[in-house]
């Protein structure tokens, strides 16, 4: 991860600074904030306004008018923001104006002026009602105030009528330097308003930041900490050492491992073809700890261009990193991150482009066919900021975000910020909140990293730091409030249901809604014994299809149930693969139907759909489908019949779902006639209903 800000870690291949002008839409949805019995709306449009500052560098929306609308981004602190509008010149002697309006006019006692950088400009307040009448509802005959900044709240008398907009006129040589006005709000109380941080909430009242120890920490710079899901194995960058390679030293991956006793090891320089003599860095890893992410292109010839690769671990160490295609990337800022969600298929960008906000913003990338990803879509207006958000870390729920920012009231440089997703877009987000001044500090903060379990956060700080002025990594524990959702680590390994010796497959993990309906939301792990475990990462309160894929293999699926779970588990697997031959009998676990009925249900598609690649894969292939049923029903000849009906409507979808010729495809129900399991309980009454699949020829 490579950031933009005095601590960042450096890049290998930097990006020359573009500079475009962009048109801007000055007609935004309002945002309303209420603390405690402080009602205040805040401006939802700009209506007019006199100029507006322009950066000589990003040529965005900073400093622009539209940065006045919304609640405050910069207050409680005081200073200068990107996200406060100022008018176009400093110290200058013509008037200067802006008018914004409210989404609902009312009668109004109290006009807020958020002015976060040179106060005191402000010459006349005017209130405008639907005829657009214009009214003077203060006049400030004051000298400017002492402070940098201030939350300016006019009290005024109640208005006879409703105000539908504000305008405030300036006089910018009253105060020297530039004026900024983080946002303008009405409200028909008295009571002054106070800027507040959005904070989570329940912050504890102490929080303990304990470092990883000697291990991991040194006398030289330790940042951008990544925790594989399993808190097992940690990922950082550092700076300086004396094992680094190449002559300058500068910036390589290092190891450490989670040793029995809880303490981390000895880290270990994760060597080439990774480590090279240029600044390197890991920015995400995979849930099974087998792919890891590395930014910049590593080109055969030993040259480097900006973007992102991976290399995968083999027994013989990690192979070279290969480029990672995703559709018209590109990066005007010199430094670059990305977060990884635990599927694989979701990617956070951190980058700044023709649509940023500000000079980096937050994107999204999807995973298509083929290995490409999707071209980088804004976050949207609610992550990003004028000013430059970065370090996203995707959590194992895949619905909660970290990242860093200025661009939301704080405690210092950049602070840390969570944000939960509420749709399937990834672009709809809650209101950032503030992780508190515990976490949060006067200076830069950033690399949030959290393993699955979510007991712990891993981040970077100068604070207690062996090395002094440069960061060392320490943990704390997460608090409630601060924490993902649970989700449950799935591991294990793929074996030879008959000799038990393991085999390399693709497991995959289907999301079964309701045992109704099949969500195309599919995970997919290798195995490879050589480098061990398969392992995935899903969310709790949910029903999942386990199964292998192996060529000359059929899987045997099973259900796994985690509607009930409410804490993080780790649940070990092992999936059985059996040999494609004649003879070879296999239950479907996967096929569901309702009680007493033979309709199939839609959960038990990916299932039949298996049976269906196998019979096309082995088009001489001839099976016989059986159905059978538990005993707790004394009526035998109604149990035969429907498990006759279930073992038919399985033909019937392979036959005309699949293509399948129908001489390929004997049934017959059994009824109760069969038992593999005793009748005595539900549990084992299940085992008892259930279809097979038996290869009768090849």
């Amino acid at each position: 991860m490579f950031f933009t800000h005095k601590k960042s870690i450096s890049s290998s291949c930097n990006i020359p600074l573009l500079i475009q002008l962009g048109a801007f839409l000055l007609i935004f949805t309002p945002i309303v904030h209420v603390f405690a019995q402080q009602k205040v709306q805040w401006a939802n449009k700009v209506l007019a306004f006199s100029s507006e500052r322009t950066d000589p560098i990003y040529q965005g929306p900073q400093y622009r008018a539209i940065q006045i609308l919304g609640n405050p981004n910069k207050l409680p602190q005081k200073g200068d923001s990107k996200c406060a509008w100022s008018s176009s010149g400093a110290d200058t002697y013509a008037e200067e104006y802006i008018k914004v309006g409210f989404e609902n006019p009312v009668r109004i006692k109290q006009v807020c002026i958020a002015e976060n950088f040179n106060p005191g400009a402000v010459l006349r307040v005017l209130a405008y009602d639907s005829t657009d009448r214009e009214y003077i509802i203060h006049e400030n005959k004051e000298d400017g105030p002492t402070e940098i900044g201030r939350m300016w709240n006019i009290i005024i008398p109640q208005t006879q009528y409703k105000v539908y907009a504000i305008k405030i006129v300036l006089a910018p040589a009253k105060i020297p330097g530039y004026n900024q006005i983080d946002a303008l709000g009405i409200s028909e109380i008295d009571l002054p308003y106070e800027a507040k941080i959005n904070l989570v909430k329940d912050i504890p009242k102490e929080i303990l930041k304990e470092s990883l120890g000697k291990g991991v920490n040194s006398k030289f710079r330790e940042v951008a900490p990544i925790v594989t899901p399993d808190g097992k194995t940690l990922i950082f960058a550092r700076e300086g050492h004396e094992l680094n390679i190449g002559k300058e030293k500068r910036q390589d991956v290092w190891v450490s491992k989670l040793q029995p006793d809880g303490i981390w090891g000895e880290a270990e320089n994760i060597a080439g073809p990774i480590n090279t003599d240029v600044n390197n860095a890991a920015t995400s890893i995979s849930a099974d700890g087998k792919n890891i992410y590395i930014l910049n292109i590593y080109n055969p010839d030993g040259t480097y261009r900006p973007g992102l690769s991976k290399s995968k671990k083999t027994r013989l160490g990690w192979e070279f990193p290969k480029e990672v295609k995703i559709t018209d990337y590109y990066n005007r800022s010199d430094f670059t991150e990305f977060s990884l969600a635990p599927n694989g298929k979701v990617m956070i960008i951190a980058c700044e482009r023709k649509d940023s906000r500000g000079d980096k913003d937050l994107y999204v990338s999807f995973l298509k066919d083929g290995d490409i990803w999707s071209k980088p879509q804004s976050m949207g207006a609610t992550i990003n900021t004028a000013e430059r958000e970065s370090t996203p870390f995707i959590a194992a729920d895949s619905k909660t975000i970290y990242f860093s920012t200025s661009g939301f009231p704080g405690y210092g440089d950049n602070d840390i910020f969570l944000s939960h997703r509420l749709d399937s877009t990834w672009t709809n987000w809650s209101e950032p909140e503030n992780l508190g001044n515990l976490i949060n500090t006067p200076k830069w903060d950033g690399y949030f990293t959290i393993s699955a379990s979510g007991e712990y956060a891993y981040l970077s700080s100068e604070e207690n730091a062996l090395g002094g002025k440069w960061e060392d990594i320490f943990r704390i524990k997460l608090f409630p409030s601060i924490k993902p959702e649970p989700v449950a680590i799935i591991s294990g390994t793929v074996v030879n249901a008959f000799d038990k010796k393991p085999i390399a497959a693709d497991v995959i993990m289907e999301l079964l809604n309701d045992s109704t309906n099949i969500s195309n939301d599919k995970i997919v792990a290798e195995f490879d014994p050589e480098t061990g475990e398969y392992k995935m990462v899903v969310p709790l309160k949910k029903s999942y299809s386990l199964n292998a894929s192996k060529k000359g293999f059929v899987s045997i699926s099973e259900t796994l149930d985690l509607t009930k779970e409410k804490r993080f588990r780790e649940i070990k697997k092992n999936i059985n693969l059996i040999p494609v031959k004649e003879g070879q009998t296999m239950i479907l676990n996967n096929l569901f139907f309702n009680q007493s009925k033979f309709d199939i249900l839609p959960a038990s598609f990916p299932e039949l759909n298996r049976i269906i690649e196998l019979m096309q894969e082995y088009p001489a292939m001839e099976v016989i489908i059986e159905g059978h049923t538990d005993g707790s029903d004394d009526n035998i000849m109604l149990n035969v019949k429907l498990s006759q009906n279930r073992a038919n409507e399985v033909k019937k979808y392979l036959v005309e779902k699949g293509g399948i010729d129908t001489k390929r495809i004997q049934t017959k129900g059994w009824g109760q006639s069969k038992p593999i399991a005793s009748n005595a309980t539900e549990e084992t009454r299940k085992k008892n209903r259930r279809v097979e699949f038996t290869i009768l020829k090849l």
